[in-house]
């Protein structure tokens, strides 16, 4: 059992499960994550960087963006700079919303 402190009050949370680390299929670059570092000082014009990591190897790409990017804007990138290089993904995770994964 966990105790959360929110503004002073006490909260009893339980966890009725373990938490489970994700699967990974054997292979270099097969399951991949993807974040988005936002809000930095500009540097010829570009202010967000995308990170891609692989989970068996933990090696990452850091790929610049302007912030407002399209959904079109990050695949494009993406192929550019990731894919041609490692194809056959068996799978991408994100932490945007559904719409943002279903257009990509």
């Amino acid at each position: 059992m966990f105790y959360l402190s929110t503004k002073k009050k006490l909260e009893k949370v339980v966890y009725h499960e373990l938490l489970q680390p994700l699967p990974l299929s054997g292979g270099t670059w097969k399951n991949i994550t993807m974040d988005f570092i936002e809000s930095l000082p500009k540097s010829e014009g570009k202010d967000t960087i995308m990170v891609v990591l692989d989970q068996f190897l933990e090696y990452a790409y850091f790929i610049v963006l302007t912030y407002l990017f399209s959904t079109q804007d990050v695949a494009r990138t993406f192929l550019d700079h990731f894919y041609k290089f490692h194809e056959l993904l068996t799978s991408i995770m994100i932490d945007r919303d559904k719409i943002f994964i279903s257009l990509f």
